[in-house]
């Protein structure tokens, strides 16, 4: 019986699904939902799963932020509370390192840093620089928040060539990247509990 990895991507105004069971099927949407995003994500996430069931699912992959603080707790408690129920494993990955794999064979150089901008609150932005290697993307600087000038002196101060990326505001397009993170991850062996995914807010609530 085929097993699938489902992919949920909650942490800007577009909500994104994607499943896959990672050799002919594959299938993945987004919404435009902004602040509606908890009065229809499970109708949506219901609909979407069709015609797979929930025990067809080998493992789920969620964004864990940063973005939206409202947004990232909604993803990251539907996911937690799934994951729990099925008894499998739960893959929490930045919206940045979502966002960086999927331009990642856009940029000019490929073996080179990738670093990535978010814009934040309180004249901050979210960043985290990755490197590339074959089983998918390390974190070279973990997300952080920083001021724009402490960014770029983080930036003036590598010494190895870096490209830099900025994330776009609406994400949800990038679920396909949360789950072939996953799967890569899952392939090294790694099989985490629900228990160990934790969002990365960045920054308190207003």
């Amino acid at each position: 019986m085929k097993k699938y990895g489902l992919a949920i991507h909650t942490t800007s105004p577009e909500l994104g699904l994607a499943i896959s069971d990672f050799s002919e099927n594959v299938r993945a949407v987004k919404y435009d939902l902004g602040l509606e995003l908890s009065a229809y994500l499970h109708q949506y996430l219901q609909e979407f799963i069709i015609p797979q069931t929930w025990q067809d699912l080998e493992f789920i992959a969620v964004a864990k932020g940063p973005g939206s603080f409202t947004a990232t707790r909604i993803g990251m408690v539907t996911t937690r509370t799934l994951a729990q129920q099925l008894e499998i494993p739960l893959f929490a990955i930045s919206s940045l390192k979502a966002f960086a794999w999927q331009e990642k064979e856009r940029l000019e150089n490929n073996n080179s840093l990738i670093a990535v901008q978010m814009e934040a609150r309180r004249n901050q932005i979210f960043v985290a620089i990755y490197e590339p290697f074959k089983a998918g993307l390390q974190d070279y600087l973990s997300d952080s928040t920083m001021t724009l000038a402490t960014w770029q002196a983080t930036l003036n101060n590598l010494e190895k060539n870096y490209q830099l990326i900025a994330t776009p505001t609406n994400l949800g397009h990038t679920a396909t990247s949360l789950l072939e993170l996953a799967h890569l991850d899952r392939q090294l062996g790694n099989n985490p509990d629900w228990r160990s995914a934790l969002p990365f807010y960045g920054q308190k609530p207003v």
